[in-house]
């Protein structure tokens, strides 16, 4: 019997070797390039040295989406300095909240900055999704499909802007976030609510390409006036929505990224190891060497 197990254990082990495979296949899909934006691919570009807080937004994406009023502290960035009895307002994304404007202040210091659905150009939420329920159109908008949603909320998990909400009092588990207005007719017309109505056009709208040449130009035109930053350029690998500001983007609540999508190494890992089936039993392999390896030494110390 011992005879027997020895050569089942180094048989596994033979096997086991190659899960070496496994390290290389993150790099090869780290390496493998970021997806490019379609020459379609719409987008918004907000210049926070711009934005005077007024709110307009917020009152336009409200009545162009249908979404209900939502009353609160006006707690802005964690911190909090605004009387909410003068402030009736939310404080952060809801199901009835999808795009907002925060306020970051400290001493002297202070930048509003804008918070939406990202519609990044290789969305996590998209691969994530084992339904298909999120969908990256062509025109640059992540829409989310009701019919096609099944409520796993994995795309909450797998966002790392915190975006997509849960609305829990709907029957079938709404999944709410930004369109891009493309489920309200304006994107088909060129259009967004935000865009729309901010009066010092500090949120602006169009074609992605043409809206990064812009922030480029004014980040090299007035260096003086921003952080150095274009962020969204090539964050995540690259968003739909980019921003420039005198504030560090950390401190304006958006995390740092790397320059590469995670959506596509998650995926590269996956095909990788799901192709012809090998990789799985290569994986179980080792853990099954593991599990009687552990086994022997109880034994032996018994």
């Amino acid at each position: 019997m011992k005879t027997k197990r020895r050569s089942f254990l180094k048989g596994l082990l033979g096997v086991g070797a190659g899960a070496a495979v496994v390290p290389m296949v993150a790099n090869t899909a780290t390496a493998s390039g970021n997806k490019e934006p379609s020459d379609n691919h719409m987008g918004m570009f907000y210049d926070a040295t711009l934005c005077i807080g007024c709110k307009a937004c917020e009152v336009a994406c409200k009545k162009a989406n249908d979404l209900k009023p939502e009353y609160g502290n006006y707690d802005i960035g964690g911190i909090n300095n605004l009387d909410s009895t003068i402030w009736d307002a939310p404080g952060d994304l809801s199901v009835n909240t999808i795009n907002i404007i925060k306020l970051y202040q400290e001493g002297e210091t202070h930048s509003f900055i804008k918070k939406q659905c990202m519609h990044c150009v290789d969305a996590n939420c998209v691969s994530g999704c084992p339904t298909t329920a999120l969908i990256k159109q062509d025109n640059g908008a992540v829409t989310w499909e009701e019919d096609a949603c099944v409520g796993c909320r994995y795309c909450q998990m797998d966002c790392p802007f915190n975006i997509p909400k849960f609305e829990f009092n709907h029957y079938y588990g709404k999944i709410v976030k930004c369109q891009l207005c493309a489920d309200n007719g304006l994107l088909d017309k060129n259009r967004t609510a935000c865009t729309d109505v901010c009066p010092s056009k500090a949120v602006i709208f169009g074609k992605l390409k043409d809206l990064k040449a812009e922030a480029h130009h004014r980040l090299a035109a007035d260096p003086a006036r921003y952080n150095g930053q274009v962020y969204g350029d090539t964050e995540g690998g690259g968003l739909g929505v980019i921003y420039l500001s005198k504030v560090p983007f950390e401190k304006l609540g958006l995390p740092k990224l790397k320059n590469f999508s995670y959506a596509a190494v998650s995926e590269g890992v996956q095909h990788t190891l799901y192709k012809g089936m090998i990789a799985p039993i290569v994986a179980y392999a080792v853990i099954v060497f593991a599990a009687f390896k552990t086994l022997s030494k109880n034994k032996e110390n018994h």
